[in-house]
């Protein structure tokens, strides 16, 4: 007679916990407008703005209609829309739609100051119908991926969230081409430095803040026994993990240059939660180490790869923050993980590889798809007129600042002050 009341308690503050931590995560888009405004120059800041409001905006609906059925589809199960559901279903697909939202608003960033505000409508309305919840579908709700008995491991989504994300946005940042003036003639790189160190590194804390709903809120569900060893195990390396993902971005920073660059200080804080975020459940106290130090050590060193060799104009990073940190973590699972927890380490990392690969190839051919065959019809990208005047302007008819002015958009314009051939940054 008393195990029902305590059950109806359990239950209750599960839920409640869920939505907590969805609120948490929905919180994060805060941070990621912010630090995707501070990345961008002046004449762009309410376009950024706008395409963070409509992610959730668009995408939710679109999530709430489509997409989370076709996850269940795909996993198995029938094409059980948000819709048809109740009560503590629509809880579940809230908890499944802030992490949906995270990986589409990711996209943002990399094409930044060039894309047209309708072709991202249009790439996010595809993402959160399609393009995401089939790579929810394979994993989390399908559970296919695995090879000799180790099944694939993401715990909150380093690779099927901020990897999937990524590498989105690396492949949109690749079609549209780089903005104007990123590159010389000679193939040389023209720094564009974004408006407002101020807006990044506070938006990276918001981030900061809300990422522990991502990773310790997927860990506590009451009553389950993981309040325990688990719950402050994920505590632990992801905080952890993002310390030394600071640390290790600054520190190539410095090596590099003499100084230390805030905004690769910054990215590398994040880098690290994003290396952690597959694995903080099972990963030994040394390997948070491990994981956010190399995950924030490769942030500067891939951004330039992306930058200088690939030609790839990725304005916020977000490839070397959310993407090759994203594969980084997932991929060294087995070898940080807590004694005991993994069986055979060629196996575990063998079904970790295929994952990732097929997490990245479905999402490398669907985004190239979609950004292709809008380009090809023309609805990819602003005028070159509308770009040097600024999106602002162009897509929205406002100024960000306008105590300013015309000088808005003079200042955004391409002169010697704002561009830097060096490869640093003007904050240096």
């Amino acid at each position: 007679m008393v195990l029902a009341p305590l059950q109806v308690s359990a239950d209750a503050l599960n839920y409640t916990w869920v939505l907590v931590v969805s609120f948490l995560i929905f919180f994060m888009h805060a941070g990621f407008a912010m630090l995707e405004a501070g990345q961008v120059r002046s004449k762009n800041v309410a376009n950024q703005l706008t395409k963070n409001l409509l992610t959730w905006s668009v995408g939710v609906t679109v999530f709430f209609l489509i997409g989370a059925g076709v996850s269940s589809l795909v996993g198995g199960g029938g094409f059980s829309a948000a819709f048809m559901t109740s009560g503590t279903g629509w809880i579940d697909w809230l908890y499944g739609a802030v992490f949906a939202m995270t990986a589409a608003t990711i996209v943002s960033g990399a094409v930044a100051g060039r894309a047209k505000l309708r072709a991202y409508v249009i790439y996010t309305f595809l993402l959160a119908a399609v393009i995401y919840p089939v790579v929810t579908g394979i994993t989390w709700a399908g559970a296919y991926i695995s090879f000799g008995g180790a099944g694939f491991t993401d715990f909150a989504g380093g690779m099927i969230v901020h990897g999937m994300g990524g590498i989105a946005g690396l492949t949109a940042a690749y079609v549209l081409g780089p903005r104007m003036g990123r590159y010389n003639e000679d193939g040389s790189v023209n720094v564009i430095p974004g408006h407002s160190l101020t807006f990044a590194v506070l938006g990276t804390l918001i981030l900061a803040f809300g990422w522990y709903g991502f990773n310790v809120g997927t860990s506590a569900i009451i009553g389950e026994g993981f309040l325990g060893d688990q719950l402050g195990r994920v505590a632990m390396t992801t905080t952890i993990a993002m310390a030394c993902g600071a640390m290790g971005a600054g520190l190539v920073a410095w090596m590099r240059t003499g100084k230390v660059d805030t905004l690769y200080v910054a990215n590398g804080l994040l880098a690290g939660l994003v290396g952690i975020t597959a694995i903080p459940h099972t990963t030994s106290w040394w390997g948070a180490f491990v994981v956010g130090g190399l995950a924030g050590i490769q942030l500067p060193l891939v951004f330039g790869f992306v930058e200088k060799t690939l030609k790839i104009d990725d304005v916020c990073a977000v490839f070397p923050v959310h993407g090759s940190a994203g594969v980084l973590g997932t991929l060294l699972y087995p070898f940080v993980a807590a004694p005991g927890v993994v069986d055979s380490v060629v196996n575990a990392f063998v079904a970790q590889v295929i994952g990732v690969v097929a997490i990245g190839a479905w999402t490398v051919i669907a985004t190239a798809a979609v950004w292709g065959v809008l380009k090809a019809m023309g609805q990819a990208r602003v005028t070159p007129e509308h770009e040097q005047e600024g999106l602002d302007v162009s897509e929205h008819g406002v100024e960000t600042y306008p105590e300013f002015g015309d000088s808005v958009v003079a200042d955004g314009g391409m002169t010697s002050e704002n561009i830097r051939t060096d490869g640093g940054s003007k904050d240096d």
